[in-house]
């Protein structure tokens, strides 16, 4: 997540908590904050995590799956590149798991005749890295 996002997320929560509170005493006084606090940690972790691995078959995004065999090139994306790749001119099938504050991005050129997605776009903050390992694991 944004580092704007914790901040917000953690007021909003405090002053929901005020107001379930309202100076009431006993349980009302400290359970809000105990509940409302770590279930909004837990959220934010959970909302600003996306799993990313290569496998020695396959590269997984989350739920999604890819065998190796099919991946054409890899391309590393600065801002710049993932801005133009995802612009105006964007491939209206293109499979894109994109978080916008991350700025970095990795495209995955696809060579399968079965399947009409040209390309996978996934934001990640190591693109050389994961792009290194993606055409590592495909030799």
């Amino acid at each position: 997540m944004p580092w704007w996002a914790w901040p917000s997320a953690l007021v909003a929560a405090l002053l929901l908590g005020v107001e379930i509170w309202l100076g009431g005493p006993g349980l009302r006084a400290w359970v809000p904050f105990a509940v409302l606090l770590p279930a909004t940690v837990g959220l934010l972790i959970w909302l600003g995590r996306i799993r990313v691995a290569v496998t020695a078959t396959e590269f997984q995004v989350d739920d999604a799956r890819l065998p190796l065999a099919v991946i054409a090139d890899v391309v590393a994306l600065d801002a710049d590149g993932r801005r133009e790749v995802l612009g105006v001119g964007a491939h209206p099938l293109a499979f894109v798991v994109q978080r916008p504050w991350v700025s970095g991005a990795v495209q995955v050129v696809l060579d399968d005749p079965a399947d009409p997605t040209p390309f996978w776009v996934v934001s990640t903050r190591h693109p050389v890295e994961l792009a290194t390992a993606l055409l590592a694991a495909r030799r």
